[in-house]
């Protein structure tokens, strides 16, 4: 009941905004049709409202209409990605940058779970946006999800941002040598605590 209260506010917040055109972006008006702006435009207002960045549903828009999606798809998956954003800051926390909120809405998209994200903001109260991405990327590259997710927790508390990435390259050449993804991952993570001393300090 409550959340549902807090959808039927948010909603006519936005409708009270709408006619600023704030969320109408020049950009939606060249490239869609109006009930596909009007439409965008309305899911935009809504992530405003909840203090969600609105960038990126603009550029997701923009790229289906460059790939010419028919309106309801783009519409579905601008919904889509205000949905992620929105699960992203409730795992994250609500003092997230707009470009940790975009990367953790990309790894829950790859299959990582909103409980790992979580997990990880606590052990990395820092910016979290490369570790995030070299989740998302470790997965594209074939390693599992929970693969992933168990590298990039080891390597959170101590690893520098710098460390992660190289990390995440080791990772990718072995694969593209033809190791299995998981064992890559595993090897690599071992090898990256070794080097930053995080080992010691593991927790099971």
């Amino acid at each position: 009941m409550r959340m549902s209260v807090w959808i039927v506010g948010a909603s006519l917040v936005a409708g009270l905004l709408a006619p600023r055109a704030a969320a109408q972006d020049p950009r939606l008006e060249r490239r869609l049709d109006p009930d596909t702006r009007a439409a965008v435009d309305a899911v935009i207002d809504s992530a405003r409202v909840a203090g969600l960045p609105v960038e990126s549903l603009v550029d997701r828009a923009l790229e289906g209409a460059s790939k010419h999606a028919v309106p309801a798809r783009i519409v579905a998956a601008v919904r889509r990605l205000a949905a992620e954003l929105g699960s992203a800051r409730a795992a994250l926390g609500a003092a997230s940058s707009a470009a940790e909120l975009e990367a953790g809405a990309s790894a829950l998209r790859a299959g990582v779970r909103p409980a790992d994200l979580t997990l990880l903001r606590q052990r990395r109260p820092r910016s979290l946006t490369v570790a995030l991405a070299t989740l998302t990327d470790l997965v594209a590259s074939g390693v599992p999800a929970d693969s992933a997710t168990v590298a990039v927790l080891a390597l959170a508390p101590s690893a520098r941002d710098d460390q992660i990435v190289e990390f995440r390259r080791a990772v990718e050449r072995d694969i593209a040598l033809g190791a299995p993804p998981a064992a890559a991952a595993a090897v690599r993570v071992n090898s990256a605590l070794r080097e930053t001393g995080g080992g010691r300090n593991r927790k099971p």
